[in-house]
């Protein structure tokens, strides 16, 4: 893959976008952009090679998206103008959204109020966008329907707005590291992208479809090949790693000046004195024979679609590093396939309540390891997750609940012979002989000997880039940012960052880990976005047009 760069400046303090494309292309994503005035001062600019080097690049983007899993594809989708409309003979089983709908039938979904359209839909994500776009896209899906989407897309090609979305991998983010780590993924329509059916698409993969569920590396594939089918492939660039991401200032009584990271200290004592400029973006690309190549970026915007899958979870207690205890699932899967845990009688030990847990007790029962499994909550406790999933669509999980909730331990008979719950305990301490110690909410505590231990707690996202680790993000700042215990704060219709302008985040950074809610927050900030280049463009015909860009 070619590395990539952009030396040349545009009008003021925007500079040109390029990519693989045409002088042409380039023209016109600009005009399309800033307003058709503007054309006299790009249609010079020269073309970029796409074997120059990132050192030196003086590009300005209107967005650079951080994470290309779904989240990121999603967001892209949408930037290069694809435009959702209500399908001419379609009917939204809920009345009163569908009335709604069809008084703006003729605008698509991004030019509408996500609001008005919003109010009173219930669902399963607390981000009210999500839930629409949800059900805009599978109507009743929380009942078990697979009823087709409402919506129709367009490519309207004017509406393309200049972005970038970096990756570390291929495009599908973390689902391409999930091989063997997850046993199966519930089927329905729920991991598709806008578009491209994922059914039409895995059916033509598959000679023989057979069940409901499909494995973590046909997802990733579906993924991969989305980019390529919509045409985003040259909005995306693999193997590149972020080291930082910082808000450029400028001196308000200095028109001439360059603009500049500053302490947050010397903000604080002087925050009047200071104008907030564009994002700077540093980090390295690995290219062929495993050099780095650094590269410097500046955004308008940036998005954070990083998921929470890089760094797992852990208890924190006494002997969690002795090289028996698992804090992921490709480490137990490995363990399991090189023959480690084959003939074991003693137990494998599973922490956690979540649906990673229950992919490590299924990978365990269906391989004959007995399983002790340690939880927390009570099995009755209505955030489990399990209570947000249809039985119908996840058979498998609702049978890990099941045999929580039926076969949970008793003094009496002790540890049954395959699978045994422990509601409210937590481990108390490992120890070297590969026993480890449980303690329940009454202070009892037990002793078991052990085949092998996974933690399946949770994980973090990597937001070392940022400042204070992102912590200031969420909505308890003193927390590191989780997706269920302290999400990014963001504005609940723009996704832009409460405690940040300019900065938006989406998918497990706000809450939402299922790809079928995801979605909701690509469209939430491609209409921010694009009502501001409304903006931006009227001000600009205001102007004159002939002026140069404020």
């Amino acid at each position: 893959m070619p590395v990539w760069c952009c030396r040349c400046s545009l009008a003021g303090h925007f500079r040109n976008y390029s990519d693989t494309e045409t002088e042409g292309e380039i023209f016109n994503s600009f005009v399309q952009y800033f307003g058709d005035n503007l054309g006299p001062k790009v249609k010079g600019m020269p073309l970029v090679e796409e074997t120059s080097l990132l050192e030196d690049s003086s590009v300005t983007l209107p967005m650079v998206i951080i994470g290309n899993g779904p989240s990121g594809i999603c967001l892209s989708y949408m930037l290069s103008g694809y435009r959702p409309y209500l399908s001419s003979e379609a009917i939204h089983p809920n009345t009163i959204l569908h009335s709604k709908l069809e008084e703006a039938r003729h605008l698509s979904i991004v030019d509408q109020d996500l609001e008005y359209l919003s109010e009173g839909l219930e669902g399963r994500s607390s981000n009210p966008v999500a839930v629409l776009f949800d059900t805009l896209l599978h109507p009743d899906a929380d009942f078990g329907y697979e009823s087709r989407s409402i919506l129709h897309w367009k490519l309207e090609q004017h509406h393309y707005i200049p972005h970038l979305v970096l990756g570390k991998g291929p495009p599908g983010g973390a689902w391409h590291n999930m091989e063997g780590s997850m046993l199966t993924i519930s089927f329905g329509n729920w991991m598709e992208l806008p578009g491209l059916q994922f059914k039409d698409w895995i059916s033509s993969k598959r000679r023989n479809l057979k069940g409901d569920s499909v494995m973590p590396e046909e997802i990733a594939r579906y993924y991969k090949h989305y980019v390529k089918v919509m045409g985003l492939q040259k909005n995306f660039r693999e193997n590149t790693y972020i080291t930082s991401v910082s808000r450029l200032y400028r001196d308000q009584g200095d028109n001439g000046s360059q603009d500049r990271d500053i302490s947050t200290k010397h903000l604080q004592n002087q925050k009047s004195k200071f104008i907030k400029r564009n994002w700077e973006i540093r980090g390295y690309q690995r290219i062929a024979g495993g050099s780095h190549v650094p590269f410097c970026l500046f955004a308008e915007n940036v998005a954070l679609a990083t998921g929470t899958l890089d760094s797992p979870a852990h208890l924190e207690v006494e002997g969690e590093e002795f090289p028996f205890v698992f804090h992921s699932m490709p480490e137990f899967g490995a363990a399991i396939n090189k023959g480690k845990l084959c003939g074991r009688v003693d137990p494998v030990l599973i922490v956690g309540s979540g649906l990673t847990a229950a992919d490590a007790v299924l990978c365990a029962y269906n391989n004959n390891i007995p399983v002790i499994h340690v939880f927390r909550r009570r099995v009755t406790d209505p955030s489990l997750i399990f209570k947000q999933l249809p039985k119908k669509l996840y058979p498998e999980y609702h049978k890990v609940y099941h045999m929580m909730c039926s076969q949970s331990y008793s003094a009496d008979s002790g540890p049954l012979s395959d699978y045994t719950s422990f509601p409210e305990h937590r481990v108390l301490s490992f120890k070297a002989d590969m026993k480890c110690i449980l303690q329940s909410v009454s202070g009892l505590k037990k002793i078991f000997k052990l085949s092998a231990a996974v933690i399946l707690i949770g994980s973090h996202p990597n937001l070392s880039f940022l400042k204070e680790q992102g912590c200031y993000l969420g909505r308890n700042s003193s927390q590191p940012i989780t997706c269920k215990g302290n999400p990014v704060e963001v504005d609940a219709y723009t996704y832009e960052c409460v405690k940040e302008a300019n900065l938006f985040a989406l998918g497990p950074l706000v809450g939402d880990n299922f790809v079928r809610f995801l979605k909701g927050g690509a469209l939430g900030v491609t209409r921010c976005l694009a009502t501001r280049q409304k903006k931006k463009q009227h001000l600009f015909v205001q102007r004159g047009g002939g002026d140069g860009v404020a």
